[in-house]
């Protein structure tokens, strides 16, 4: 038999967050962890803002609000309407959350390579879904132009995550102030990757003025051209790679590349190998993308420095369990 003492009852409760009129007006605020365990050994500590736990399991969801909200206030959406949109996955379910609060309908242009996880999930949610070939930007079968060319041709609003002004403007009014009230004002960098470029250059632009001192570091899928754009100024050559949601072979319109200080180039192996460590080493439920941003963040951290390091954690695992999280999937695809 084991003795036990039951805690006090006395013992205050911790801070709770107000109560909120809609689940949309729960995005935002989320946690920052220290890693316990990776990165231990480092002479500085690394810290991730879990932006997975926002209500729609992204951090896509900030910007989803952003650009309805905005286009509301403007005047260029009603009840009923149908909003189009191109998309990894995460930005269609953020989305999808929205119209389903103010009374919208949502059509969703996915590259084939994406999760079988995410179409179910936009499907669940009252989407139509468009699958399209995985197509070079230029390519009229891309699915930026195939979202394009709909919304012309039927008159459904194109929420345009790829060049739409809020989505880097949430992230400068809300997601930066967030990590750097979270880290006490001291911070020595920011790691991020970027699919629209929206959170690392939102994040940046605050930084900029508010920690001059931070570094903005891209991590970036092997076979994706943006490091190359970061560090030598031309786009590199595109390659092939599994990773979801980040990367690009041209650079999004929304993305200020002048503002990043380094990009580190990680592969999908390293990626979804460090996926895994988050999920059994740290309990954090995340996908490939946070995988990558760790792994970068890690070797950042290896280099020391003034300030710890803070590691966007996009989205949930959820999203990933047919694939990189599945070891046939992985053997399949030699990762």
């Amino acid at each position: 038999m084991h003795d036990y003492t039951a805690p006090s009852l006395l013992k205050p409760l911790p801070a709770m967050h107000s109560p909120v009129r809609s689940i949309l007006d729960a995005i935002g605020q989320t946690p920052l962890v220290r890693l316990s365990r990776i990165g231990a050994d480092c002479p500085v500590p690394i810290w991730v803002k879990c932006e997975h736990l926002n209500p729609g399991g992204s951090t896509k969801d900030r910007i989803a609000k952003a650009i309805v909200t905005a286009a509301e206030q403007a005047g260029e959406l009603q009840p009923g309407d149908t909003l189009i949109e191109a998309t990894a996955g995460n930005t269609g379910v953020g989305l999808a959350l929205v119209a389903a609060i103010r009374d919208y309908q949502l059509v969703c242009v996915m590259p084939e390579k994406m999760s079988e996880d995410k179409r179910r999930a936009l499907r669940a949610l009252g989407a139509e879904l468009i699958i399209t070939d995985n197509a070079p930007p230029d390519d009229p079968r891309n699915f930026q132009q195939v979202a394009r060319r709909l919304a012309a041709e039927r008159g459904w609003f194109l929420t345009d995550q790829f060049n739409h002004p809020a989505n880097p403007t949430v992230h400068e009014t809300t997601t930066g102030p967030e990590i750097l009230e979270q880290v006490g004002g001291q911070l020595g960098a920011f790691v991020a990757g970027a699919g629209t470029g929206g959170t690392i250059t939102g994040v940046a632009r605050y930084l900029r003025h508010a920690c001059p001192d931070a570094r903005i570091i891209l991590a970036d899928p092997v076979g994706s051209g943006l490091a190359d754009q970061v560090n030598t100024g031309k786009m590199g050559v595109d390659g092939a790679y599994t990773l979801e949601g980040i990367g690009s072979s041209a650079i999004p319109g929304v993305m200020a590349v002048d503002l990043i200080h380094e990009a580190i180039s990680i592969s999908d192996r390293d990626a979804y190998d460090m996926a895994d460590r988050l999920v059994r080493e740290e309990g954090l439920l995340v996908g490939g993308s946070a995988g990558a941003a760790v792994a970068a963040a890690v070797q950042v951290a290896r280099r020391g420095g003034s300030g710890p390091i803070v590691a966007m954690l996009p989205d949930s695992w959820d999203r990933y369990q047919t694939s990189h999280f599945n070891p046939d999937w992985r053997a399949e695809h030699g990762v």
